[in-house]
């Protein structure tokens, strides 16, 4: 973003990470971050029991179907009012950049809720293009970021657990992983 010209603020707004620790320990990530390079950051609420009456009937949906639709949709619409309240003219997400999402599903959740707002623009970026995703592991391991093994939910936990299991793997262990160092470092 710096690049393209865009001063930008972090906005955390991730009521589906499951469990509480989980999702401390990738908000942490994240002020870490903007402190180091002064970014500003925006700690929105950890509205959990919205987002599990949202989830009620889609627990058995797969990753990228239309639970993941209404979890994208429900983070981009705080997100699209909050940018809205503040003046803010555009909104994006580095969700996209990884391999394991639906860049079309992301972008269509964040052009729909910038759309509710006369001046906000959500910027359909290709994070992956041109290297992005080397780019994002080079920078993972030099931050010394923590190595997120599933996308945040409670479903989405038990169903990379599951997978796992399968093929012979242990179940994820949280806060174990890091690029560029372990834990007890």
């Amino acid at each position: 973003m710096l690049a393209s010209g865009i001063d930008y603020t972090i906005f955390f707004y991730n009521p589906n990470i499951h469990p509480e620790r989980e999702y401390l320990l990738r908000k942490d990530e994240n002020v870490r971050f903007a402190e180091k390079h002064n970014v500003p950051f925006v700690d929105a609420d950890y509205d959990k029991d919205n987002w599990y009456a949202r989830a009620k009937g889609m627990e058995w949906e797969p990753e990228r179907g239309v639970r993941c639709t209404m979890c994208f949709d429900m983070r981009f619409e705080r997100t699209a009012l909050y940018a809205h309240e503040h003046g803010f003219p555009v909104m994006t997400s580095s969700l996209g950049i990884s391999r394991w999402k639906d860049m079309n599903q992301i972008n269509g959740s964040g052009v729909r809720a910038a759309a509710k707002y006369e001046g906000l623009t959500y910027w359909e970026y290709n994070w992956r293009k041109g290297g992005g995703s080397s780019r994002m592991i080079e920078i993972s391991k030099r931050e010394q970021f923590y190595q997120q093994e599933y996308c945040g939910c409670v479903y989405s936990l038990r169903d990379t657990n599951v997978s796992r299991r399968e093929r012979g793997k242990t179940p994820i262990e949280l806060g174990k992983m890091y690029y560029g160092k372990n834990e007890a470092e």
